[in-house]
């Protein structure tokens, strides 16, 4: 069953000019309001008790679409539906979407006591009175693997692993079907990065969680994900089940990155990058976005954007070398 849904969904940020630029243009200056389309009608499911990651190079629009999805940021075009209905319709009740931030220091309030910070959401939607919220917190804190004693302490006083399962049992409090985890382990030791990201499959396996998981690190995507989606610049370019897509990826862009994935298989290799710099989000290339870095680029690809299409069962990209 499709829990979470983005339908051709984009969003476009603006600066708006200042006075003095406002000025400026009146005398004559050529000063024109940038925008910036993070993410590019992107169109993709999420099914319930599924995992899917979402990865690309940092700018491509990951977060973003993170936001859009729980809410904390609204769709210039198209529409996020959940459980069949829009999200936009849905605000004002419990949400049945949280977000972990990837930095859970600055997520978390410094003036409050971890037991405000876990106990305020479900307090403020009903889902507990006062009397209820010490039990309650120690319960969420017990489930993450911490202490109920630390209740009382600050965010300061804890580990960035302590941290972060803070930050999940504040997700975890209003009762959420659907947790988008943000780069949530990528501020972490890689050991620490290990015992979190258990804790997620556990959570999946005892609450029946869907996730979406944003993260750059492809390593840890493929150990937790049952689907991949690939983004470059706003643009979904490849979406499969995780093990297909390691084995056989298809978009160059995945092959690229894919390529550069370290391996023990693969010793004395000579690193070579993907060639040239990500394009700035301000002014993207004509076409296909991923056209000046692909080794396999035709002059068609510069003059018109290849549409996500279905190349094999459950498996889609974006290439005109799928037409051939």
């Amino acid at each position: 069953m499709t829990l979470l849904e983005f339908r051709a969904i984009s969003k476009h940020f603006t600066r708006r000019l200042d006075a003095i630029e406002r000025f400026a243009r009146r005398l004559g200056a050529d000063v024109t309001e940038t925008s910036v389309r993070a993410v590019d009608r992107v169109t993709f499911a999420v099914a319930k008790g599924e995992v899917v990651g979402l990865v690309g190079e940092s700018g491509c629009g990951k977060s973003t679409l993170g936001r859009l999805a729980c809410g904390l940021l609204d769709a210039s075009e198209g529409e996020v539906t959940f459980a069949g209905a829009a999200l936009a319709t849905q605000r004002g009740v419990v949400r049945p979407i949280q977000m972990i931030f990837q930095d859970p220091f600055a997520s978390l309030n410094p003036r409050m006591r971890v037991a405000d910070i876990v106990g305020e959401a479900p307090r403020a939607h009903g889902l507990i009175d006062r009397s209820q919220v010490v039990g309650y917190v120690a319960d969420l804190l017990q489930q993450v693997g911490l202490d109920a004693a630390y209740a009382r302490r600050f965010p300061h006083q804890f580990s960035g692993g302590q941290r972060a399962r803070i930050s999940i049992a504040r997700a975890l409090a209003v009762k959420p079907e659907f947790l988008v985890c943000d780069e949530a382990v990528a501020a972490l030791d890689v050991s620490i990065q290990a015992q979190v990201l258990n804790l997620f499959m556990d959570l999946r396996e005892q609450l029946g969680l869907t996730y979406l998981f944003i993260s750059h690190d492809l390593g840890v995507v493929r150990h937790l994900s049952d689907r991949v989606v690939v983004m470059y610049l706003g643009r979904v370019v490849e979406i499969a089940p995780t093990a297909e897509l390691f084995a056989v990826p298809n978009h160059p862009y995945t092959q690229a990155l894919l390529d550069e994935v370290p391996r023990i298989d693969r010793r004395k290799r000579k690193f070579v990058p993907i060639k040239g710099e990500i394009a700035s989000p301000l002014a993207p290339p004509s076409g296909c976005h991923f056209h000046p870095r692909c080794p396999h680029a035709m002059p068609r690809c510069s003059e018109a954007a290849p549409v996500l299409r279905e190349i094999a069962a459950g498996r889609w990209s974006a290439c005109f070398l799928n037409e051939r």
